[in-house]
């Protein structure tokens, strides 16, 4: 029977926060007074301590606590700001806990950001050997895995060139490799996969899987619910900083999606993918209906809202929908719209037959170019609203039992794109 290699006992994290007070100008008596108050918080003032009100308090972490077993497969879920990089950095001896116990028994490797451990200076062969002696190999271990490192992460052509030279995926690549080859008992994985194109992801997600078939324990954060529940034998929900549910995979990802049904407020911000939203973002996605709630066979109806600071021509939108396991249901792509400057689009996106199966499900949008020549870069891309739920009719039993899960039954040429126009100025609605 495995036994507990990471012991976590009421783990907590603070923070101190500073807030920059908002002056339209500073005047030099101004200055002069705040030089005065700072001398006094010097000199021990504890009125001016008490009574400052731009500091504040918080908690990435209060009152964690779980095991893990060797050989499990940890996912942890949860929205942006759940704490759950804040755990990871713990976790790996990065930042000092503010109270709690963490217990770990065996070498631990860690891949939490792009290029973590490496010297930009030094080139690929070096940051390889002192990667691997920050997470305490010996030189002979190093080059008895040294071939396997660089074939896996494909950078053969600039093992001699400086890693600041690099491209991102190029850093998780040469990153990822050191961290999953020199055999640690623990490997923690943060979300920095994304870094990676779809190959490389999956080459990464084949190798944890072998990793933790021989044994030792992986604990990975990812938004994929698809790639928790395919990896991962066990989950962690967090939500600000509170460990909501734990247990086998399914199970925790099944209460997620359960309480992301319940609150459609989520901000956009925390569901939009790191490094989207520069050029055109979603201001707003929203089911027409505030029913979250759809009959079998009933049309779905989307309200996309869309702005941007270009003009620009030739875009269109993505759309899938996932079942609560994180599986891909089906996806599409409309025709193409476009959009000037300082204007806001409302796109209603309806699919009249989606065939869905009784049960809950969310959605993932994108906004990009390019599909019809063959290749399509996306702008912005949110995961994770709306969340809706298929319920079965009393008169639609002979529909369910043929229904098939294939979405290939949607016909792509059904799916109608309404565009309304925005003037963020005076915000006037111009139908078109």
């Amino acid at each position: 029977m495995s036994h507990p290699v990471v012991c976590v006992e009421g783990l907590g994290k603070k923070y101190i926060i500073g807030h920059q007070q908002k002056e339209r100008y500073t005047t030099l008596r101004d200055t002069l007074s705040n030089v005065g108050k700072k001398l006094l918080r010097g000199f021990g003032n504890s009125k001016f301590r008490s009574e400052n009100p731009t500091q504040e308090e918080f908690w990435a972490l209060r009152d964690v606590s779980f095991e893990i077993k060797q050989g499990d497969r940890v996912g942890i879920i949860g929205r942006n700001g759940a704490g759950k990089s804040t755990l990871l950095k713990i976790l790996s001896r990065i930042t000092e806990p503010t109270k709690g116990r963490i217990r770990i028994q065996g070498r631990v490797a860690s891949l939490l950001e792009v290029g973590t451990g490496f010297h930009p200076e030094l080139t690929g062969r070096e940051n390889i050997f002192l990667n691997g002696a920050i997470l305490g190999m010996s030189k002979a271990e190093i080059k008895r895995k040294f071939d396997e490192i660089v074939a896996f992460a494909e950078i053969e052509k600039f093992l001699d060139t400086p890693v600041k030279r690099y491209s991102s995926g190029m850093y998780v690549r040469l990153a990822f490799a050191v961290a999953a080859h020199l055999e640690p008992e623990i490997l923690i994985v943060d979300e920095v996969l994304a870094v990676g194109d779809a190959q490389f992801q999956k080459k990464c997600l084949g190798k944890m899987d072998q990793v933790a078939n021989e044994g030792r324990t992986v604990i990975f954060v990812s938004h994929s619910m698809g790639t928790i529940s395919t990896l991962c034998n066990k989950a962690l929900y967090l939500a600000r900083g509170h460990v909501i549910d734990t247990g086998s995979a399914d199970q925790v990802i099944k209460k997620y999606f359960s309480d992301t049904l319940q609150n459609q407020t989520e901000d956009l911000n925390e569901l939009r993918l790191p490094g989207y939203g520069k050029q055109v973002k979603f201001v707003d996605i929203r089911l027409e209906s505030k029913e979250t709630n759809l009959e079998f066979g009933q049309p779905i109806r989307y309200e996309l809202t869309v702005e941007s600071d270009h003009n620009i021509d030739g875009l269109s939108i993505g759309s899938s929908i996932f079942s609560t396991n994180g599986n891909c249901i089906g996806s599409l792509i409309t025709e193409e719209f476009s959009i000037r400057a300082s204007q806001r689009l409302v796109l209603q996106l309806i699919i009249p037959n989606s065939n869905l199966a009784p049960g809950a499900y969310y959605s993932g949008f994108s906004v990009g170019f390019g599909h019809k020549k063959g290749y399509r870069q996306d702008l912005d891309i949110v995961i994770g609203r709306p969340c809706f739920e298929i319920r079965p009719t009393p008169n639609a039993q002979f529909q369910i039992a043929n229904w098939h899960s294939n979405w290939g039954s949607i016909v792509f040429n059904d799916i109608h794109l309404l565009k309304k126009q925005v003037d963020t100025n005076n915000q006037n609605l111009i139908s078109r």
